[in-house]
């Protein structure tokens, strides 16, 4: 099957209108309050981080203020983490389930997914770290050239990876996948053939979700500058974390409708048709 963009685009947006109320109250509360908390109580962490990437000239002593950041606030990090996966596995069991649960049931589904979705990210990062470590090592050893160019193959490698795995966290959620290592290979196989077009298709939506975070960006900064140091901080962190739940359920869902088109109808669906 040749994956269909439009199909998709318009596949996710209607799983968005079907599902607006539920969507609001499981956002909210696992994306939206977790990325609020974090602006709001730990606002020095999240300046010095800013600064460091925004200030490169000395890449030692910038990498260094970065470790030493997050090895103060790895354990909020962490919490956010958990928080987030399981409510993307709920968000999914939501939007697709058609035994329609309820929100409890959704998060149930949610948890339980959780420790697979650890693990295939964690696989993930790992084949990644490797890749990448391939032409470190070369350059490292002298050999410049050939790591530069590995280094090109290597990024090119990190990006086919991301499109074959990007399914994984529709398996957990709505094919209730648990296997880490199942999830990967049923992810690399609904992918298959259309690696080129659901890059292209991922690709325009990081362009598009990059120009609208420009574009509030500057507004959010105008409000916070007008509002003052105190409500400069409260504005800037309502309307970014209101921007990241938006950004994270949209996602979510285009996943989702990616995810129904290429491995096709379930079985209870096929049922369905005939009773």
């Amino acid at each position: 099957m040749k994956f269909d963009m439009s199909r998709a685009w318009n596949d996710a947006t209607a799983l968005l209108g079907g599902n607006r109320d539920v969507l609001l109250i499981v956002a909210g509360v696992f994306f939206f309050l977790p990325y609020l908390a974090m602006a709001l109580l730990l606002p020095n962490y999240a300046t010095s981080l800013e600064t460091s990437a925004a200030n490169p000239a000395d890449v030692d002593q910038a990498f260094e203020q970065m470790v030493e950041v997050y090895g103060q606030i790895w354990w909020a990090l962490l919490l956010v983490l958990i928080i987030q996966g399981i409510g993307m596995l709920a968000v999914l069991a939501l939007l697709t389930d058609r035994s329609r649960p309820t929100v409890g049931e959704a998060i149930g589904i949610g948890a339980k997914g959780l420790p697979s979705y650890i693990g295939t990210q964690l696989l993930q990062s790992l084949l990644i770290v490797l890749i990448i470590a391939i032409p470190f090592f070369m350059a490292a050893s002298g050999a410049v050239l050939i790591g530069a160019i590995l280094s090109l193959v290597a990024l090119v490698a990190c990006v086919y990876l991301m499109v074959k795995f990007s399914l994984t966290s529709p398996v957990i959620g709505i094919d209730r996948l648990l296997n880490p290592i199942a999830v990967l290979q049923r992810s690399w196989r609904l992918t298959k053939g259309n690696s080129v077009r659901l890059f292209l298709f991922y690709l325009l939506l990081l362009i598009a979700a990059t120009v609208l975070s420009i574009v509030i960006g500057l507004v959010v900064g105008l409000i916070a500058a007008l509002a003052g140091d105190g409500g400069a901080l409260i504005i800037s962190g309502v309307l970014n974390a209101l921007l990241n739940m938006i950004f994270v359920v949209v996602l979510l869902a285009v996943l989702a409708a990616v995810h129904r088109q290429l491995a096709g109808p379930s079985a209870a669906a096929v049922s369905e048709t005939f009773e």
